[in-house]
């Protein structure tokens, strides 16, 4: 049977076979051990029947990616959840969180949530800072379900992670958009029923028409990955279309004389904020890399 790696812990997996509507508990063969291969969640694989919805996965079939933090494979998207207010949205942190996603090469969803507790003008302000930060951006309501159908549109047929801080509503999110939940399994309701974020496992939901939401706990630190000082710009794509018009080469967008994104900064065809956000790292890696050479 072809299946799908829904949840590990402790060398055991459960596996859910879509066409059955069953979740398997399974046990990888040695083969994966002798061969430094580990089953991980997200992977497609292959699993002989053993008994009552038991079973022996008995091959992996081929990843289309594999995320270092967390270690999960086949991702499509991330959702990145933040919050409106309550608490309130840090560029520093949603920023980390972005250039995190695109060193992994992952899509970016970005959802706010708790829409029902800003102003319109308060949304088109910060939508005016994120309009070019390479993904999309929805507002939502997990309260009152505003724009839960936008946000079935875009992850449909897809499987997406789950990232952001604690109390943004990313377990209401889940609830939201995996209203069943109840009737599938006692287990998986009480997981989305919880107050806080307590994740210690990875665990995959699968929502029907081949769409699956992955909630993990490795996308709760927001720390990015290794990276120079002069990589940190390729990561901030309204800089892109600008590279190269400096008046020095390479240019770090920070002091030098006849900078092509300082200037469009200046002009607001950079979002003042996101800049500031980027010197704001910049120093930060530039530190980093002082303390490593001492």
């Amino acid at each position: 049977m072809k299946g799908r790696i829904i949840k590990g812990v402790a060398g055991e997996y459960e596996v859910y076979v879509e066409e059955k509507d069953r979740i398997y508990r399974c046990r990888a063969k040695g083969i994966f051990r002798k061969k430094g291969v580990k089953p991980l969640v997200g992977d497609q694989v292959l699993v002989e029947e053993i008994g009552e919805n038991e079973g022996n996965i008995t091959e992996i079939l081929p990843r289309k990616n594999e995320l270092i933090r967390p270690q999960v494979s086949n991702v499509d998207a991330c959702l990145v959840v933040f919050a409106w207010k309550n608490p309130d949205v840090s560029l520093g942190l949603l920023d980390r969180y972005l250039i995190q996603m695109a060193q992994q090469n992952i899509p970016t969803i970005l959802c706010l949530n708790k829409s029902d507790l800003v102003s319109a003008e308060e949304q088109k302000e910060f939508m005016r800072i994120y309009r070019d930060f390479g993904g999309k951006l929805i507002s939502i309501s997990c309260e009152n379900g505003w724009n839960m159908d936008r946000i079935l549109d875009e992850i449909r047929g897809k499987t997406v992670v789950l990232a952001g801080p604690s109390g943004v509503g990313k377990s209401s999110l889940l609830n939201r958009l995996y209203p069943e939940a109840e009737s599938k399994t006692g287990a998986i309701s009480e997981k989305l029923k919880r107050g806080k974020h307590t994740t210690r496992h990875s665990e995959i939901f699968a929502l029907g028409d081949h769409t699956y939401v992955l909630d993990t706990p490795g996308f709760g630190d927001a720390k990015i990955l290794p990276l120079s000082k002069e990589e940190l710009k390729n990561y901030y794509p309204e800089f892109h279309p600008y590279e190269g018009m400096c008046r020095f080469s390479p240019c770090t967008h920070t002091h030098e004389p006849g900078c092509k994104i300082k200037e469009m900064v200046k002009d607001q065809g950079i979002s003042k904020e996101r800049y500031d956000s980027y010197l704001l790292m910049y120093e930060e890696q530039k530190e980093l890399e002082k303390r490593k050479y001492r």
